[in-house]
């Protein structure tokens, strides 16, 4: 793919920016050098270990621990009072702070 003005102006369009012709430039030699790293990432070929991610075994790839589980434990533990919580709420009923309908 080649980065030229037709797709900066696209980009420029499709973001709703306004750019300065420096601003283009820097974003086309950007682009375009993002674009030269990318092509060196596909020439360094399939990494080793990865044979099956495409087979959808993804066993190797959930996580970097053997069968351990990482996550903590839930602890029960005492919440804040509900009266102190809503004391400060400007308008509030019972138990719910309330808010203005957004979504009809």
């Amino acid at each position: 793919m080649q980065v030229d003005d037709k797709l900066i102006s696209y980009l420029e369009n499709l973001s709703c920016l306004t750019l300065s012709e420096s601003e283009k430039k820097s974003m086309t030699e950007d682009f375009q050098k993002t674009l030269i790293d990318i092509s060196r990432i596909k020439e360094l070929g399939k990494p080793q270990g990865t044979e099956n991610v495409l087979r959808g075994d993804t066993r190797e790839c959930s996580s970097p621990f053997d069968d351990v589980n990482v996550f903590r434990e839930d602890d029960v533990c005492p919440s804040l009072d509900r009266s102190l919580i809503l004391k400060n709420a400007p308008v509030k009923n019972d138990e719910f702070f309330m808010a203005p309908k957004t979504v009809e």
